[in-house]
């Protein structure tokens, strides 16, 4: 999805991110709104359900919602204890058995609560409005009965998620089951329709087209996953245009609409950016990171959890660079940090090497408690790049990720000595390049010399579930083997980009389709018979007069780093870069300062 910088879009001018936009929404027009003038009482209860919780979870946190007035966070599920001389505030999905609930707490002569106030995440169907009306007890009670339209996962300030945890195999699943897969479909148009609710942007719907080898074949459900489901997001577009107030009339932005068959190895292969090292090497648990600190008065080292979100400035500095630049940026910010201070702050009491002593850290920390925080985060992040670097060398990961490289580029390629996951991964990426290879006994040989479990070689069969429409059977040429001897014939998958004017690391030729499907979009260059559009563009959209150019922002530029194909540096780095003893020891005890100081 691309943002515009159109004066119809409230939140597009200023540049709101998606956390931010649920943030404000959820507090103005859900909590604000709630404030009752007659009211003598001004802490109310906050009720929600199970998927309202993580919505309101992922925009605020506790601390920040009782600063608004709410003493208590309730499940609607679960037994209540009666606050009859309080409002409530219910976020609340729209459904038949949420609104049974509702109306119990609120109803006879004893309600749980002085008044309510209902917001539903989605839009609410006629038939349970009718219901909520007949009650006219409960009627009487309610201080608000609106649909908020936001039902999705505000996961940082650019991305966003629906929730639908079981979409793949309810999808694409072995056994075709309509209804199963147009109630998800329904669920997904629902959920993404409430993000341009809360944008205020309405987009062009664009979508892949199912493909069919002839007019003989006949298009499946799976074909027409994209198509479903861009039809169901502009019905509901088309139900915001005519309902939201102040929601856009013409087109603000563009929605690309895909399955995961247009792309079936970026999931799969080895990402070399900190975020994704981060996220694959170290088994952390969402954006939960677990390490070790010294323990206090000298003791034992304690386990201590940090969040790697946007709270953290260095974390959302690099986390789109390549492992070998954030480990690089991360040595200059340290020795920049050391030095500068130290000149600042300390009366040149180094050693004769140069290095800092342990009372210069006292004193550096003493003078410059306002760093403190700084100096942790920075050390927190040397010793993750770290740790990464250290795994990518120990697995031998550099060479992994250059057999992954070869196999979507059309090379060949061996490695000896590969781990479990690494194999599935080698075998899911080939099964994706080559689906003939694992059409007969000859995919089971292949899995079985492979060594893998089940599980694995379920999971390496289930991949034929992504392809779309079968394409026609292709003879395979050359031995069996699980050298993944490719030469051959050669099949590449990925178009190599090095040559052009942004190149890559060597281990960062792959690319995600999306990557290049979004840049054709951006450029106004994307197929329109490949990717038709519900709603057909104006001609002045992408600012074809020269007029309209001048104004236009800068082209989008990747925040994935781009450099010469080379992925390290100097022979004697391991790491992207020279890492010195001295310089590892100077940052350990600034920590140890910090937190002994603390």
């Amino acid at each position: 999805m691309s943002l515009s910088d159109s004066d119809s879009s409230s939140y597009g001018a200023e540049h709101k991110n998606f956390r931010q936009i649920s943030r404000e929404r959820l507090l103005h027009e859900m909590l604000g709104s709630a404030k009752s003038r007659d009211s003598k009482s001004t802490w109310k209860v906050l009720i929600m359900d199970k998927l309202t919780v993580k919505i309101m979870s992922y925009a605020w946190k506790m601390a920040d919602i009782t600063q608004e007035g709410i003493s208590l966070v309730e499940d609607i599920y679960r037994r209540r204890q009666p606050f009859p001389s309080r409002d409530a505030i219910y976020f609340i999905q729209p459904t038949k058995e949420n609104v049974v609930m509702f109306l119990s707490d609120m109803s006879g002569k004893s309600p749980l609560y002085k008044k309510a106030f209902v917001f539903f995440s989605s839009p609410i169907s006629r038939e349970l409005v009718a219901y909520i009306k007949k009650d006219t007890v409960v009627l009487s009670r309610i201080g608000a009965l609106r649909e908020m339209n936001l039902e999705y996962f505000a996961i940082d300030s650019q991305g966003f998620t629906t929730d639908n945890e079981r979409a793949l195999e309810e999808l694409f699943g072995d056994e075709e089951d309509s209804r199963k897969g147009d109630a998800c479909l329904n669920v997904m148009a629902t959920r993404i329709a409430t993000v341009f609710a809360s944008l205020r942007e309405f987009p062009f719907v664009r979508y892949r087209a199912a493909k069919s080898i002839d007019v003989t074949t006949m298009t499946t459900f799976h074909d027409l996953i994209p198509t479903k489901l861009a039809a169901r997001v502009w019905d509901r577009l088309m139900h915001y245009k005519q309902k939201i107030e102040h929601f856009p009339q013409t087109e603000t932005c563009e929605l690309l609409i895909l399955d995961r068959s247009a792309d079936q190895i970026a999931p799969i292969i080895h990402e070399w950016t900190y975020d994704a090292m981060c996220h694959d090497l170290l088994n952390m648990e969402g954006n939960k990171y677990v390490h070790e600190v010294p323990g206090k008065t000298g003791g034992p080292p304690e386990k201590k959890e940090v969040l790697l979100d946007e709270h953290d400035p260095v974390w959302l500095e690099l986390r789109h660079a390549h492992i070998a630049v954030a480990s690089e940026q991360l040595h200059e910010k340290m020795t920049n940090f050391v030095s500068k201070n130290k000149a600042a702050q300390i009366q040149h009491s180094s050693s004769r090497d140069g290095e800092l002593t342990t009372r210069d850290l006292q004193k550096m920390v003493q003078a410059l408690p306002q760093y403190s925080e700084q100096i942790e985060k920075l050390s927190l992040h040397v010793e993750i790049a770290g740790k990464i670097n250290r795994i990518i060398r120990d697995l031998g990961l550099r060479d992994i990720g250059q057999l992954e490289q070869d196999l979507v580029f059309g090379d060949a390629g061996t490695k000896d000595d590969v781990t479990r996951e690494n194999k599935l991964r080698l075998l899911m990426i080939l099964a994706a390049i080559c689906p003939e290879k694992f059409d007969s006994e000859k995919g089971l040989n292949l899995m079985k010399l492979a060594k893998l479990p089940q599980d694995d070689m379920n999971a390496v069969n289930n991949m034929r579930f992504l392809r779309g429409s079968p394409e026609s059977k292709k003879s395979s040429t050359g031995a069996f083997s699980l050298k993944f001897d490719i030469h051959k014939k050669k099949r590449a998958v990925r178009k190599d980009r090095t040559g052009e004017e942004e190149t890559t690391w060597q281990l960062s030729r792959f690319y995600p389709m999306i990557e290049e499907l979004v840049e054709k979009l951006s450029k106004g260059e994307l197929s329109k018979d490949e990717y038709p559009c519900m709603n057909d563009p104006s001609a002045t959209f992408h600012g074809t007069s020269h007029a309209a150019s001048m104004n236009q922002p800068p082209a989008p530029h990747s925040m994935r780093s781009r450099r010469t194909p080379t992925w390290a540096r100097p022979r004697n780095s391991n790491d992207g870069f020279k890492w010195t003893d001295s310089a590892w020891v100077v940052f350990k005890h600034s920590l140890n300062q910090v937190q002994h100081s603390a």
